[in-house]
C-alpha cells in the first residue's frame, strides 16, 4: 500500500542491496515502497531486458547481495550492503560504458516527489502514468511521486500511443520522442494534467505543437545524481540551487541529491564538494533561469574551434523540415573534427545547404553542419536520450537513407 504523505523514514545503520530485475509491476513498485518505508533492503532496479553481458556487468561492478528475478531471491557471493539512508541504487554508464552504482537516499527520493508535486499543484489521489523504464531515475520517480499522491501508478511495460492516451492518468512524464509520437497519431492530450517532459532537450516546435493540442508541458532537467528533474522550466525546485562554475558547468545543491557512487569514493570525491554536484552539462542563467547547452563532452573540436552539439541541434530543430536532430562530430582529416547533423525529417527532407543557410543567424560559420545524414529515426538509449556514441560511429546498422546522405566542405 502506498505511504501517506508525511511519512517518516527510519532508516538501519546497513541494509542489504537488493538487485530487482523485474520487469515493470506490482512487485517492484512494492520493494521499492518498502525501501522507501526504511526497513527493507535497498533497491537496485535493473531491466529483465539488459543483454547477459550487460546484466552480468552491472552486477560485477554493482555487487548487490541479493538477486531478485521472477524465480525468486538468491544470495549474491561477494556482494554487499549499503549505508542505511540508501533507499535506491540507479545504474548509470555515463560517459565511460562502465555502469556506475548512483546511491539515493530515501529523503532524497522523496524531496525530489514532494517539490515536483507542489510545483504541479498536484494533489492527493491524482494517477500518475508510468511509461518509462524504472530502472532509469525519470521511470523511477513516477512511482514516487504516485505513492507519495496516495495512489497506485499505472505501468505500462512498452509505450504504445493508443495506451497511454486512453491511459486515465492525471500526469505523465515523457520523452521528446514519446510525445512526438502522440502528436503524429493524433492524441488527444488535453487529458493529462501535466506532461513532465526530460531525457533529451524538445525542440521548440514540438512543444509549441503540443501546447496547441492543449497539453501542459513541463520541461525538466535533472539526472540520476539530482533523484530526477530538479530544474522545471528553467526554475529549481524548491530547495534547490542551481549556479555556474568554471567553464560553464551547471552546478546543483539541495536535498535531492545522491550520497555518492557505490564503491567509488575517488569519482564521488570528484563529483561532490562543499554540497554541490559538478554536472557534466554546460549552462547558463539568465533572469534566474537556467538555460543548458548541451554536455560538456559533446564538445566538438573542429579546426581548433569549440562548438556545442546541443545549441547547434537547437538551432537546426527550428527548421520546418526538421522533426528531430542530433548533432555529432566525426573525425576528419583536415579539420580534426567535422560537424554532422542526423536529421528525421518532417515531409521533405533539408537539404544540408538549408540547414547551413538557416543556422547562419544564430551559429558562426565554424559551427555550421559540414555533414548532412537523414534518417528514419534515431537510435535511442534506454532512458530515451539519443545513442550519440551510435551516431558519433556512423554505424551501418542505423536507419539511414542513403540516398539523402549528403557532405561538403565549405
Amino acid at each position: 500500500m502506498p505511504f501517506p504523505l508525511s511519512a517518516a523514514v527510519p532508516a538501519p545503520l546497513e541494509r542489504a542491496l537488493h538487485a530487482v530485475v523485474l520487469p515493470p509491476g506490482p512487485a517492484l513498485t512494492e520493494a521499492l515502497t518498502a525501501a522507501l518505508d526504511g526497513e527493507a533492503p535497498a533497491v537496485l532496479p535493473l531491466s529483465p531486458a539488459l543483454p547477459g553481458p550487460a546484466l552480468r556487468e552491472a552486477l560485477d561492478v554493482l555487487r548487490p547481495t541479493h538477486v531478485v528475478t521472477e524465480d525468486g531471491v538468491r544470495r549474491r557471493p561477494g556482494g554487499g550492503g549499503v549505508r542505511g539512508d540508501v533507499a535506491v541504487v540507479i545504474a548509470t554508464s555515463g560517459t565511460t560504458g562502465v555502469p556506475k552504482g548512483v546511491e539515493l537516499p530515501a529523503s532524497a527520493l522523496l524531496a525530489s516527489a514532494d517539490a515536483s508535486l507542489r510545483r504541479l499543484g498536484a494533489g492527493p489521489g491524482e494517477r500518475w502514468l508510468c511509461c518509462l523504464p524504472p530502472s532509469h531515475v525519470s521511470g523511477l520517480q513516477v512511482l514516487v511521486r504516485a505513492a507519495r499522491s496516495g495512489t497506485e501508478p499505472i505501468v505500462h511495460g512498452r509505450f504504445r500511443v493508443e495506451e497511454v492516451a486512453a491511459s486515465g492518468a492525471d500526469h505523465v512524464s515523457l520523452v521528446p520522442t514519446q510525445l512526438r509520437r502522440m502528436i503524429e497519431a493524433g492524441a488527444d492530450l488535453s487529458g493529462f494534467r501535466t506532461i513532465l517532459l526530460g531525457g533529451a532537450a524538445a525542440p521548440p516546435g514540438l512543444l509549441a505543437a503540443a501546447r496547441e493540442r492543449g497539453a501542459r508541458v513541463v520541461t525538466t532537467y535533472g539526472m540520476s545524481e539530482t533523484s530526477g528533474g530538479c530544474v522545471y522550466d528553467g526554475l529549481p525546485l524548491d530547495g534547490m540551487r542551481v549556479a555556474i562554475g568554471d567553464g560553464g558547468r551547471i552546478l546543483l545543491s539541495g536535498p535531492t541529491l545522491f550520497s555518492g557512487y557505490r564503491l567509488a569514493p575517488g569519482p564521488t570525491a570528484e563529483a561532490l564538494t562543499g554540497g554541490w554536484f559538478r554536472t557534466g552539462d554546460l549552462g547558463e542563467l539568465a533572469g534566474g533561469r537556467l538555460r543548458v547547452l548541451g554536455r560538456a563532452d559533446d564538445l566538438i573540436n573542429t579546426g581548433g574551434e569549440k562548438v556545442v552539439a546541443a545549441r547547434v541541434a537547437a538551432v537546426l530543430a527550428e527548421h520546418p523540415s526538421v522533426a528531430e536532430v542530433a548533432v555529432v562530430g566525426r573525425p576528419d582529416p583536415e579539420w580534426g573534427e567535422r560537424v554532422v547533423a542526423v536529421v528525421v525529417p518532417r515531409g521533405t527532407p533539408p537539404t544540408l545547404a538549408d540547414l547551413r543557410e538557416h543556422g547562419r543567424a544564430a551559429l558562426p560559420s565554424h559551427a555550421l553542419p559540414r555533414e548532412l545524414e537523414v534518417t528514419a529515426a534515431l537510435p535511442l538509449l534506454a532512458n530515451g536520450k539519443p545513442d550519440l556514441a551510435a551516431l558519433r560511429e556512423g554505424r551501418p546498422d542505423l536507419p539511414l537513407d542513403p540516398r539523402r546522405s549528403s557532405e561538403t566542405r565549405p
